[in-house]
């Protein structure tokens, strides 16, 4: 009887080991796609206006004036404590990452709609975008911006800014 216990014991410890990985690799891999796709962008953008003549012309844009159209974006929408944080040196994912909140699950998911076309129509950027269907925290990955919204009880619960503000800014 002992060993039953045990060999289910392990089992179990098992199970929960997979589940927990297999939640890591899901995160890990979206992480891993955004950063290929930012070096696809970057590096095949000269190559594609070469050979395809098909899809019209993308304009050249840098992170610079992508972030300030998804500032104004966020801005002119309503979007509420908006707080833009430099990633260079920090990470590879992109250059910047913008932090907001919307005032509800309706506003968080049409401030990253908006967001996206705005960016489509002004670049030709077609952004990814994670989590609009229940707007409690929508990812939006520009390539060289990632842009997170939330509804502010989701903002304060996973205090994500807090992890990526330099260190001389984080309260003793």
């Amino acid at each position: 009887m002992k060993c039953d216990s045990q060999i289910v014991t392990i089992l179990v410890c098992q199970h929960q080991a997979e589940v927990r990985y297999a939640k890591e690799d899901s995160i890990l891999s979206f992480h891993a796609e955004a950063a290929f796709a930012a070096d696809d962008r970057a590096s095949g953008a000269a190559l594609s206006a070469q050979t395809d003549t098909t899809e019209p012309k993308k304009r050249t844009v840098t992170s610079e004036a992508l972030l300030e159209a998804i500032l104004t974006s966020l801005d002119s929408d309503k979007a509420e404590d908006i707080v833009q944080i430099d990633l260079h040196g920090k990470s590879s994912i992109g250059d910047y990452m913008v932090v907001c909140s919307g005032r509800s699950s309706r506003q968080v998911s049409a401030l990253a709609e908006k967001l996206g076309d705005r960016l489509k129509a002004e670049f030709g950027l077609s952004v990814r975008s994670e989590g609009k269907e229940t707007g409690d925290w929508v990812l939006i990955d520009t390539g060289d911006v990632i842009v997170h919204v939330f509804r502010p009880e989701v903002r304060e619960f996973y205090q994500l800014e807090k992890m990526w503000q330099p260190s001389a800014a984080a309260p003793s």
